[in-house]
């Protein structure tokens, strides 16, 4: 059974389609950041976990928006990717810009774990 965006969207659904939306964006933006910074910035393994993270962000979103049934599966993956890009970003602690987006990846993961306990 299909369940569209406007049916049965829980209050928990909303904020984890945030959390992901808002993830998204800052990995994506700090993909851009660390481009024009260069040097250490230019760490292929934190730039690929960021566009992973950010990729991952975008399907769990169209997933609950299409009432998929591999949400909860989905939603964990996404949880699991936020926290390492997250580890990746804090390894950089005295840039904000990384820190900024470290924080937007933990709140996403934290939004994505409450997606657990929803009830199929």
């Amino acid at each position: 059974m299909m369940m569209m965006m406007t049916e049965s969207m829980t209050s928990e659904m909303q904020t984890c389609m945030n959390a992901c939306m808002e993830c998204h964006k800052m990995c994506m933006e700090t993909m851009t950041y660390c481009m024009s910074k260069g040097s250490m910035y230019m760490d292929m393994s934190m730039m690929s976990m960021m566009r992973d993270c950010s990729e991952m962000c975008m399907m769990c979103m169209t997933m609950m928006m299409g009432g998929s049934e591999f949400i909860e599966r989905t939603c964990m993956l996404c949880a699991d990717m936020c926290d390492r890009c997250a580890i990746a970003c804090e390894k950089m602690r005295d840039d904000s810009k990384m820190m900024e987006c470290a924080a937007a990846c933990r709140k996403c993961a934290e939004a994505c774990r409450s997606m657990q306990m929803m009830p199929a």
